[in-house]
Order: structure tokens, then C-alpha cells, then sequence
């Protein structure tokens, strides 16, 4: 299976040619052409930011030296926190031939593609959500990246997993043990999908609001079905996840603080009273 992610110089040149459509929608003097123009900019920052994670993927881990051996040391503590372990759990849904390739089908296409077609969704029915939960993801993404410039393996590197990716030709990873395998701490796959999940539960409405629950769940169970990630991955994700989000909410309300144009000072006449001589006390 060939990787379905761009690389950083495609998503650049993405970029640079949404950003040229955006511009000339923009200045465009036709009513139906302006009104794609929003639409084009919001595309040309997604993709932009999207090229800058991929090139920081690129640079993000200082060697590979100790990545098993924290890798190692993370099961250890899991199996102290008798946390199931992810090798019952792939032999549970991973264990034969057609659930192993519908676990690697989903890890590898459903990362970027649920994102991409709820980010639509938001920007579409709730845009005066979008800029809030964007801000979000990009904070997550770069704390993510921040926190995996420490290499850790993830569990299928390790013995008694199993690379079901590989094994079935299914692996969006080069051969070898590049630096893009060896940041599987935090799990970005996760953390994504845990913010898709929280924000279409409180935004959508009827049914289909739990499409998004049902997405995190299924990613969760995927990630550790196929070993490419370990409970404590998912965890710190969420971790991560949840200060991001308390820090653009912090952040927000002190810029509208901010913001707000001060309140006019308004003085109350001076209460009169009369003195017992009928003198008029002040």
C-alpha cells in the first residue's frame, strides 16, 4: 500500500497553488467566485499547516538511539498498571487475514481523511466553531511533535507483535527504521480523532453526532490492533489534547478581555438631604 499522505514539498506546492486560486477569487469581480474565496484561503492554511507538519516529521527525532529501549520500558510500566496488553488485543481483532487488512486499511487512510471531511463539515455548517477547534488542532499537533523530537519505537519493533502492515503489504512506512517510525509517542492518530470525536458530540445533532465517538473509539482500537502504538501513546495524546485545549481557551478569553472597549465611568448625582434647619446638607 502506497502512503496516502502527502509529502511536505507536495503539500508546498499545494499550498502555493490554493493560496494563487485564493487570491484571484478574492480580487475576482463575480458575486459566485468571491463567495468560493473564503473557502480557498481556509483550504490554503490547512494545507499550509499540513506541509509544515510533515517537514517537522522529517526533523522531529534527534537519532534513534534509546527508542526501544523506552519503547520497552513503556510496556513494562503498562504491565504494572495492568493495562490489557496490545498483544491479546491484536490477536482479538487483528487475528485473521481480512480483520488485519481492514485495521491497516483504516490506520492509513482515515487519519487524515476523517479530519479532513470534519474540518469540511465544521467550516460548512458551523463556521463560527471552526477557527476555535483549528486553533486547537494546531496546538495539539506542534505540543505532539514537540514531545516526539524523543524517539520511542512503537510496539510492533518489539517481540511478540506483530507488524500486520508489513505483513500483509499494507505499510505506509518505507523499508528500514526511518525517523517517521520512531515517533510513536504521543499518538497524533489519537489525538485527532479523540478531538473529532468531543467536538462533533457536542456540536452535531440527532444520530449522527456519535459518528465522531465512534471514529475515536475504532482509531484507538486500531492503532493498538495493528501495534503501531501503545495504550500510554493514546493517553499522553489525550493529555496533550485536553491542556491545548484549556490553553486556547485561556488564551481567547484574555484577548477578548482585551479587547472589550472600556466601560464609561457614570456618576451619580450627590443624594440632597435637608438639614432640621432647612438647610440643605450635602
Amino acid at each position: 500500500m502506497q502512503d496516502v499522505a502527502l509529502t511536505w514539498q507536495q503539500g508546498a506546492a499545494l499550498t502555493a497553488g490554493l493560496g494563487i486560486a485564493a487570491t484571484g477569487l478574492s480580487l475576482s469581480r463575480g458575486g459566485r467566485l468571491r463567495a468560493i474565496a473564503p473557502f480557498a484561503r481556509e483550504a490554503t492554511i490547512i494545507s499550509g499547516l499540513y506541509a509544515l507538519w510533515q517537514l517537522a516529521g522529517t526533523l522531529s527525532v534527534l537519532g534513534t538511539a534509546g527508542a526501544m529501549s523506552r519503547a520497552e520500558w513503556i510496556e513494562r510500566t503498562e504491565r504494572s498498571w495492568h493495562l490489557p496488553s496490545e498483544a491479546s488485543v491484536q490477536h482479538a481483532l487483528a487475528g485473521n487475514a481480512i480483520s488485519a487488512q481492514a485495521a491497516n486499511l483504516y490506520y492509513a487512510t482515515m487519519h487524515f481523511g476523517g479530519l479532513f471531511v470534519f474540518l469540511i463539515w465544521l467550516f460548512v455548517r458551523h463556521r463560527d466553531r471552526y477557527h476555535q477547534i483549528r486553533r486547537v488542532l494546531a496546538l495539539t499537533t506542534a505540543a505532539c511533535l514537540a514531545i516526539q523530537l524523543i524517539p520511542v519505537a512503537p510496539p510492533r519493533l518489539l517481540p511478540g507483535y506483530t507488524d500486520t502492515a508489513e505483513k500483509y503489504h499494507q505499510s505506509v512506512y518505507g523499508l528500514g527504521f526511518g525517523a517517521d517510525q520512531l515517533s510513536a509517542m504521543p499518538s497524533v492518530h489519537v489525538a485527532w480523532a479523540v478531538l473529532v470525536g468531543w467536538s462533533v458530540a457536542r456540536i452535531g445533532s440527532g444520530p449522527w453526532r456519535w459518528l465522531g465517538a465512534g471514529h475515536a473509539l475504532v482509531t484507538v482500537l486500531v492503532v493498538a490492533a495493528t501495534a503501531n502504538h501503545f495504550w500510554a501513546d493514546g493517553i499522553v495524546a489525550v493529555a496533550v489534547l485536553g491542556l491545548c485545549a484549556a490553553a486556547e481557551a485561556a488564551i481567547l478569553r484574555e484577548v477578548t478581555r482585551r479587547r472589550r472597549p472600556p466601560q464609561p465611568v457614570s456618576f451619580a448625582p450627590t443624594e440632597l438631604s435637608p438639614a432640621p434647619n432647612g438647610a440643605i446638607l450635602r
